[in-house]
């Protein structure tokens, strides 16, 4: 498996942000919110969004960055075929690695195929 980022797994467009904003299913905890909607593709896609008031452009780059490391060394763990938004609020205590744990069990929960999993 590639262990680098492609540009087909960052979403662009805003009209596929539009369906995972209105479509999607949703989830949230302290400093992230995931947005969930199923794709047409083999792989899962994803954007990254620091809210307005997130700090000035190097720490909302900071935190682009480290979601997007996160994305990157968790690949596997990810479920295909989705499209994920991930808002990103401020919280200046957490770690890096309770930024990866909060937010893979995010995208856990946030994904419908794992909650079917769960109730069989």
């Amino acid at each position: 498996m590639r262990r680098s980022l492609t540009d087909k797994q960052i979403i662009r467009l805003k009209t596929d942000i539009d369906r995972i904003f209105k479509a999607g299913k949703r989830k949230s905890l302290s400093c992230f919110k995931v947005f969930s909607a199923a794709n047409d593709f083999s792989y899962s896609r994803f954007i990254v969004i620091p809210v307005r008031h997130y700090g000035n452009s190097v720490r909302r780059n900071h935190i682009r960055r480290q979601v997007k490391e996160i994305w990157r060394l968790n690949q596997e763990r990810i479920p295909k075929g989705f499209d994920y938004a991930i808002v990103v609020y401020p919280d200046s205590t957490l770690s890096f690695r309770e930024k990866e744990d909060l937010l893979l069990r995010l995208i856990e929960k946030c994904t419908p195929v794992h909650s079917d999993l769960q109730t069989e």
